[in-house]
C-alpha cells in the first residue's frame, strides 16, 4: 500500500496547440528520463513523445503516447493525448484508465473548443485535475481572463495558488500563495529552481491573492474557516491537506502558471501532480460482476486481490498485438492465463512490457496502479480481462460515431491485400474508424471523425503498408428520421411446398425526441401468447435489420421506436427467419408513412480570426447554411463560434485562410444531428443517387 500512495497515473489534455507535447518533454528532462529537450517541430527529430513520423511532419500527437518517470519519491505514469478533436477517442481512453488529470489552457486563447470537449471526458470519468496556463511568455497573456473563463464557461471553481510575476515577454516567474515565495528558474534549460522573498512591489498583489485563495478554501473546510475568523496564522500542511481533499472530490481546481517552451514552472506543476492528484488508493472503479446477475461491484487497488484489469489501447505491430492495459486490482504476472470477460476466453500473457514513447522495457509482473503495454492477448479495446475465479466487467470506454465518410479503393490489384491488412489493423486499434462495403458499387467505404482523421489513415496506408489507393469526395455520413407516428399491419405469408412461411405483426413507429440517450427502441405489449415469445426478439431483429439502410437515400435510421402490440403465428409455418423478414417489411412501411425526414451532421465550429476579417468570416458562414451562435473579442482578434452543416465545411481550411491572408485558425467538432431543410432534401437524395450510379460504372 506504500508503494501505491506513492503512483500517480495522470493525463495531459488540452485543445490542439496548447502545448501539451511539450510540457511532457520537459517533464521527461527534469525527471531525469532524457538529457537533451527536443522540440515538437525541432530539426533534432522532434519531440520524444511524437514517435511517428507523420506526428514529427506534421507537429501534432496523432497516438496517445505512455512514459513513466520518477519525481521526489513518485512514480508518475503519464500519457501524452492529442489535441485535434478528430482523435478524440485517443483522450478518452486514457482519461477512463487515469486516475487524475492536467488540464492545460494557452494563456493567450484561454478555454477553447476542445477543453470544453476534453473536460466534459473528465467529467465523465470523475477524473479530479489540476488547471496548468502555460504560454505565459506570449504577447497578450492574461492569466486573470483564462481563469474568468474556466469559470464561466467550463463550471470550475478556479483556485489559483500563484500568481505570475510579469507577463508576455516580460514573464519572469511565479509566485507561490502558499509559501509565499518568489520562484525563479535559471540555467540553461530551466533547471535551478531559485525561491527568493516576494519583491516589494509584488508584496500587496501577493497578499490580496492568498487571501482570495483562502476565502474560497474556506467554503470547503470548516477549521480553515475557523482559523481565518480567529485570524491565525494558516499553516502551510492546512492549505495542502485541504487542497488535497478538495481536489479529489472535485470541488475545485487548483490553478498554475509557466511557459514550458520557455522552461519555467514544469518543475512546480509536478510537484503539485504529487501533491494533490491522486493515487490509486483514492480512486474506486466499479463493475459489474457476471457471476451475481450483473451487480455493481467496487474494484479498490488491492495487490493481493484477485486480478482485474482493462484493455484500453490496442496497436498492431510487425511481430504481434500490443494491448496497453491498466491493472486496477491485484497483480498480472508474465506466463499466466487471463480471462476475457467479454468472450470468456482465457489468455496467456507472453511478455509485459513497460513504455517509453516507443521504447520498451521487460517486466515479469505489473501490479495494481501501474499502466503497461502486454503481448499475447487477443481482445478489442475497453474489454476487461480478470482472474479466471472472478468474472467481472469495468465500465467500457465511450466512443463517438463517425460523421464523416470516403470510399477508397487499390491502385492496383497487388494493392489489394496490403489494404485489407491496413483497414483491419486501424479499425482493431481505433473504434471510431469504421470500415464498410458499398453493396452497390462494390467500393471500400472508410469513415471516421473528420478529414484529417481519415487523411492520417490514408497516409499510413501509403507509409507503412505500401498500399497504393485512389480516393473518392468525401461524403457525408446522413441519418433518415421518422417525423410522425405511424401504424404498420403486416402479414408475412409464403407457400412453397412443404412448410412455409408466416407471420403477422401489429404495431406502432414512434419518433423518439431529439434528446433521447438512444437512437433506437423497442417494446413488446405482446399478451396472451399471440405471438410466441421465443419469436418477439426475432420481430425486434428484423426491425434492427430494416434500420441501418433506410429506404430514402440507404442512410441509418434513428430516433425510432419501435413498439409491438399484436400479431399471431401459425403453429408449422412460423419460424425466426419468417419474424425477421415479416418485421422488416412492416419497418419500411411504417417508415414511409411516418413522413421520414433527412438528417445532416451539424458541427460546432470555433474561428480564431484578426477582428478586421469578422464581418467576411461572419459572412461566409451564412452562405454555408451555418449560424453565428457568439463572438469573443480577444485584444486583435475575435473568436467566431458558429453551427455548420458538415457539407457545406469540405474544404474550408483553405477558404478561411484565403479571407483572412492566411491569419484564421478553426477547429470543428459534431455537436448533433438535424433535419435538412425540405427545399434541400430531395436534391441531395438525388445527388447521392447519381453518385452511387456513377460509381457502379
Amino acid at each position: 500500500m506504500e508503494r501505491l500512495s506513492n503512483v500517480r497515473n495522470i493525463g495531459i489534455s488540452a485543445h490542439i496547440d496548447s502545448g501539451k507535447t511539450t510540457v511532457t518533454e520537459r517533464i521527461l528532462f527534469y525527471a531525469g528520463r532524457i538529457h537533451r529537450i527536443q522540440e515538437v517541430r525541432g530539426k533534432d527529430g522532434g519531440a520524444t513523445m511524437d514517435f511517428m513520423e507523420l506526428e514529427r511532419e506534421r507537429g501534432i500527437t496523432i497516438t496517445s503516447a505512455a512514459t513513466s518517470v520518477e519525481w521526489k519519491g513518485k512514480a508518475v505514469s503519464i500519457i501524452d493525448t492529442p489535441g485535434h478533436v478528430d482523435f478524440t477517442v485517443e483522450v478518452e481512453r486514457s482519461l477512463r484508465v487515469l486516475d487524475g488529470a492536467v488540464l492545460l489552457l494557452c494563456a493567450v486563447a484561454g478555454v477553447q473548443s476542445q477543453s470544453v470537449t476534453v473536460d466534459r471526458q473528465m467529467k465523465r470519468y470523475r477524473v479530479p485535475r489540476l488547471a496548468f496556463i502555460n504560454k505565459m511568455d506570449r504577447v497578450g497573456a492574461d492569466p486573470s481572463r483564462v481563469i474568468a473563463d474556466l469559470e464561466k464557461k467550463l463550471g470550475h471553481v478556479a483556485v489559483p495558488i500563484q500568481i505570475p510575476i510579469g507577463a508576455g515577454e516580460n514573464f519572469e516567474g511565479i509566485i507561490d500563495l502558499i509559501r509565499m515565495k518568489a520562484i525563479r528558474f535559471d540555467g540553461a534549460h530551466g533547471e535551478n529552481v531559485i525561491e527568493y522573498d516576494i519583491p516589494a512591489e509584488h508584496a500587496d498583489e501577493a497578499l490580496r491573492a492568498r487571501n482570495g485563495m483562502l476565502d474560497t478554501l474556506s467554503l470547503y473546510d470548516d477549521e480553515l474557516m475557523e482559523m481565518m475568523l480567529e485570524e491565525q496564522d494558516i499553516p502551510e500542511d492546512a492549505i495542502h491537506k485541504t487542497l488535497r481533499r478538495t481536489t479529489l472530490e472535485r470541488e475545485i481546481t487548483p490553478i498554475l502558471l509557466g511557459t514550458a517552451y520557455k522552461n519555467k514552472g514544469v518543475q512546480i506543476l509536478l510537484d503539485a501532480v504529487n501533491e494533490y492528484l491522486p493515487s490509486p488508493l483514492d480512486r474506486v472503479a466499479y463493475a459489474t460482476d457476471n457471476q451475481n446477475e450483473g451487480a455493481e461491484t467496487t474494484v479498490t487497488a488491492d495487490p493481493d486481490g484477485p486480478m482485474v484489469s482493462m484493455a484500453f489501447k490496442i496497436v498492431d505491430e510487425p511481430f504481434g498485438q500490443v494491448t496497453y492495459v491498466r491493472i486496477y486490482q491485484g497483480k498480472m504476472v508474465k506466463g499466466l492465463q487471463y480471462m476475457n470477460s467479454r468472450t470468456g476466453k482465457k489468455h496467456r500473457i507472453s511478455r509485459i512490457l513497460r513504455m517509453h514513447a516507443n521504447d520498451r522495457e521487460d517486466l515479469n509482473e505489473a501490479r495494481a496502479g501501474d499502466i503497461v503495454a502486454v503481448m499475447g492477448l487477443d481482445c478489442a479495446s475497453g474489454d476487461t480481462f480478470c482472474d479466471p475465479s472472478i468474472n467481472y466487467s469495468l465500465e467500457r470506454i465511450h466512443t463517438a460515431e463517425p460523421v464523416v465518410a470516403l470510399a477508397v479503393r487499390p491502385v492496383k490489384t497487388a494493392d489489394r491485400d496490403a489494404m485489407s491488412k491496413a483497414l483491419n489493423r486501424f479499425m482493431k486499434e481505433d473504434p471510431t474508424f469504421h470500415v464498410s462495403q458499398d453493396e452497390e458499387t462494390g467500393d471500400t467505404i472508410i469513415a471516421g471523425m473528420g478529414e484529417l482523421h481519415l487523411e492520417v489513415y490514408i497516409e499510413r496506408m501509403r507509409r507503412e503498408y505500401n498500399a497504393e489507393v485512389e480516393v473518392g469526395a468525401p461524403r457525408v455520413s446522413y441519418r433518415e428520421a421518422p417525423t410522425q407516428t405511424s401504424e404498420y399491419n403486416h402479414k408475412h405469408k409464403k407457400q412453397t411446398g412443404g412448410s412455409g412461411q408466416y407471420a403477422h405483426v401489429i404495431g406502432k413507429l414512434i419518433p423518439l425526441p431529439d434528446d433521447a440517450e438512444e437512437d433506437y427502441e423497442f417494446e413488446s405489449k405482446v399478451v396472451g401468447g399471440r405471438i410466441p415469445s421465443e419469436y418477439v426478439p426475432s420481430v425486434d431483429k428484423g426491425f434492427q435489420i430494416a434500420r441501418a439502410k433506410g429506404p430514402l437515400a440507404g442512410f441509418e435510421i434513428i430516433k425510432v421506436s419501435m413498439l409491438l402490440e399484436d400479431g399471431s403465428a401459425h403453429a408449422v409455418d412460423s419460424s425466426d427467419l419468417a419474424f425477421q423478414i415479416c418485421a422488416r417489411e412492416a419497418f419500411r412501411e411504417a417508415f414511409m408513412k411516418a413522413k421520414p425526414a433527412l438528417l445532416e451532421p451539424i458541427m460546432k465550429v470555433e474561428i480564431e480570426t484578426p477582428s478586421e476579417f469578422q464581418g467576411s468570416v461572419s459572412g461566409d458562414i451564412a452562405t454555408r447554411r451555418g449560424i453565428v451562435t457568439g463572438t469573443e473579442m480577444k485584444e486583435l482578434t475575435t473568436m467566431v463560434f458558429a453551427e455548420v452543416p458538415l457539407s457545406s465545411m469540405f474544404g474550408y481550411a483553405t477558404d478561411v485562410r484565403s479571407q483572412t491572408q492566411g491569419k484564421a485558425t478553426f477547429s470543428m467538432e459534431f455537436l448533433c444531428y438535424r433535419q435538412v431543410p425540405r427545399n434541400l432534401q430531395d436534391d441531395i437524395i438525388e445527388r447521392i443517387r447519381k453518385q452511387r450510379e456513377e460509381a457502379k460504372k
